[in-house]
């Protein structure tokens, strides 16, 4: 398994943006996975956040994580974060979100993050506790519980 950026591979886009589509944006009026596509496509870069990443092997796409900028609108302060964190239900138990999410705490630091936040369901922490994610607070967001967590990243690693 290797790690790239969706940039690299911009034929997997679609397969994200189904992805995406079914797990997070069924329910918005009108949506569809082209159109998760077609937002998602200008969006994919080498050089500045947000960045996608995948996980491959070899020609399959076994999931996805994003670097992004400010997700959670009630805290503008916290500027990057770790999102978009999916692995298909035939993926999964592989530790396959957790080497992405390792990733992207490795890669950060060379795109000028210090810290990076998260929010997720899993009131636990799950597998970001551990991959040495903080509980911060627990908050409620789009009418979900959630916890923010965040992992300091070392200016040195990249």
């Amino acid at each position: 398994m290797e790690y790239l950026l969706l940039a690299d591979r911009r034929d997997a886009i679609i397969v994200v943006a189904r992805w995406y589509y079914e797990e997070w944006g069924r329910d918005i009026p009108d949506n569809s996975a082209e159109k998760c596509a077609e937002w998602l496509a200008p969006q994919v870069d080498r050089a500045r956040v947000p960045l996608h990443f995948i996980a491959v092997d070899g020609p399959t796409v076994l999931g996805t994580a994003t670097l992004k900028i400010r997700e959670m609108e009630q805290f503008p302060e916290r500027e990057h974060w770790l999102g978009g964190v999916f692995v298909p239900p035939e993926f999964r138990g592989r530790g396959i979100a957790a080497g992405l999410s390792t990733h992207v705490l490795e890669v950060a630091p060379s795109y000028g993050v210090e810290e990076l936040y998260l929010q997720t369901d899993r009131l636990d922490g799950g597998l970001y506790a551990g991959v040495g994610f903080r509980a911060l607070e627990r908050v409620r967001s789009e009418g979900h519980d959630v916890l923010v967590m965040s992992k300091t990243v070392s200016a040195h690693k990249a």
